[in-house]
């Protein structure tokens, strides 16, 4: 293991984006299609599906895995499997989405069926917490394409199970911005608001700057990706301002093709001008970079310097939705580590 390697490793830091049904890895697809598949898929014909070249290529792979996913059992393996990938990269805390809608859409629309399922991938977070010491909140996210009606059922669940389940911390939009935006979620925010959960949005993935101000008028807390923020100055501003959280993901954009290579990512120049800038992996499986990998391109393409990678694990932490204590624990942790 290189120096860097080693530091990134030791580094208490917490990943703030990150699809659980996106850290699957082939092998695990085929155990999976093993178990539910009539036809169980080659560990070739695995490897094929995680082979695309621009975001529709993406969403279909993300598709094809996702159908492998039956019983709450399927659902604990993949989190555990999540859970131990995320120790071992000296990930301490993480803010994990739930393809909640993709669930709905594959199962006839029915919020009940979801229940058995999250049973499992509580039984998984607990574990980790007691084995790996690893802290970790749910994210329900709705598919934004699916409609508003679909999103609804998403978001009042999430608010539902939030009272039986702390850790179910808040909610987000993901899937094609270009179908459809964020306004006509505005009703839901505010009412997922009232009901104490938090506040995410994809916007400025494959979309303009305008899709980061529409997801910010609804009262998005943190903005996933936020790539096309860099072209908008007085954006910039605001997000500097207002402290909003960014999560983002470029080996993801690189891989998606909205953005040409790390190089010309703007994580640099957001990190320059003080903007609240995390480090995520977004679906490491399908992209092939985990987010100690992303620390390491951001040190050798970016130049981050050791004391600059810390300051992004900070903003990592004080971008979560951890209480107050905690980050105030963990922020002490990465001041003193040489």
């Amino acid at each position: 293991m290189t120096e860097i390697q080693s530091f990134i490793q030791r580094l208490p830091k917490a990943e703030l984006h990150l699809h659980l049904e996106g850290t699957i890895l082939s092998s695990t697809l085929v155990e999976l299609s093993a178990r539910n598949d009539e036809t169980p898929l080659t560990q070739a014909e695995a490897d094929q599906i995680y082979q695309f070249t621009d975001f529709t290529g993406f969403i279909e792979a993300f598709k094809a895995v996702t159908r492998r996913l039956k019983a709450a059992e399927d659902y604990e393996l993949i989190a555990w499997r999540m859970m131990q990938q995320l120790a071992a990269q000296g990930v301490l805390h993480a803010e994990v989405y739930i393809s909640v809608g993709v669930i709905y859409m594959w199962r006839n629309h029915d919020p009940a069926c979801f229940e058995p399922i999250f049973a499992g991938l509580e039984r998984a977070r607990e574990r980790a917490a007691r084995e790996l010491g690893l802290s970790l909140y749910w994210i329900f996210d709705a598919v934004r394409h699916f409609t508003v009606p679909e999103a609804e059922r998403v978001f009042r669940k999430a608010a539902e199970m939030r009272l039986k389940y702390p850790s179910i911390i808040g909610i987000g939009l993901g899937g094609d911005e270009r179908t459809a935006g964020s306004e006509p979620f505005r009703a839901m925010y505010a009412e997922a608001r009232a009901a104490g959960l938090r506040l995410t949005n994809h916007a400025g993935e494959t979309t303009g700057p305008e899709a980061i101000w529409e997801a910010l008028a609804i009262g998005s807390e943190r903005i996933g990706h936020a790539l096309s923020a860099i072209r908008d100055q007085a954006l910039m501003d605001e997000l500097k301002a207002r402290q909003i959280g960014m999560e983002l993901n470029p080996t993801s954009n690189v891989k998606t093709g909205v953005c040409a290579s790390f190089a010309q990512h703007p994580l640099r120049r957001y990190f320059d001008r003080d903007l609240l800038v995390t480090l995520n992996s977004d679906d490491p499986a399908f992209f092939g970079s985990n987010v100690a990998n992303e620390y390491r391109l951001a040190h050798e393409i970016h130049g981050f310097s050791f004391e600059e990678l810390k300051k992004l694990a900070s903003n990592s932490i004080r971008a979560s939705f951890l209480p107050e204590i905690e980050k105030s624990k963990w922020l002490a942790r990465i001041a003193t580590l040489e």
